[in-house]
């Protein structure tokens, strides 16, 4: 254990001399600060997330998807080589949404307030993780096919496509996205 350190009384009396005299505070409460979080209009956004979820709908056309099988998409005005450098993971993701085990009405909430986020963030590349359905009752990707087809209905969604096996391959994609003007 260590030994106190001793002062010189010297060293002592030099400090009072530095600092004069004290007065002990006879507070002993401090309010803190009041932190006030940027106003966010709470009928708005609910309204927001209203249209959002209006606008992508559940009927889903498309032959069922395997497992397995990638997913790519790109909206027409999108050149190749877009969704080439997408495929080969060469934009950089700004953020990510994990949907593993969420039921398809929960999913599809979070990835409507996912992407609203994102684009509020003005982010250019975004990664969902939807799972590979091995775990589904229904023995196949309810979520994927589901996302497949939501994030074709969104304007501002250019192109996606399965992402790279280092993350998550067929059970995760690439979403790449409209900047805001």
């Amino acid at each position: 254990m260590r030994k106190p350190f001793a002062i010189d009384p010297r060293d002592r009396e030099l400090f009072r001399q530095a600092v004069g005299p004290v007065e002990p505070l006879h507070c002993d409460r401090i309010e803190p600060t009041q932190f006030h979080p940027s106003p966010i209009p709470r009928f708005t956004l609910a309204d927001e997330q209203q249209v959002v979820a209006d606008m992508v709908s559940d009927y889903f056309e498309p032959a069922d998807l395997d497992t397995g099988e990638e997913l790519y998409y790109r909206r027409q005005g999108v050149q190749q080589a877009v969704l080439r450098k997408l495929r080969r993971g060469q934009y950089q993701v700004g953020a990510a949404l994990d949907l593993h085990g969420l039921t398809v009405a929960a999913a599809k909430t979070a990835l409507a307030v996912f992407l609203q986020r994102v684009r509020r963030d003005n982010l250019s590349c975004a990664r969902i993780i939807h799972g590979k359905g091995n775990g589904s009752r229904h023995r196949g990707p309810v979520l994927k096919q589901k996302i497949n087809h939501w994030l074709r209905q969104r304007d501002e969604v250019l192109a996606f496509c399965s992402a790279r096996p280092m993350d998550g391959g067929t059970g995760a994609i690439y979403v790449l996205l409209r900047r805001n003007p």
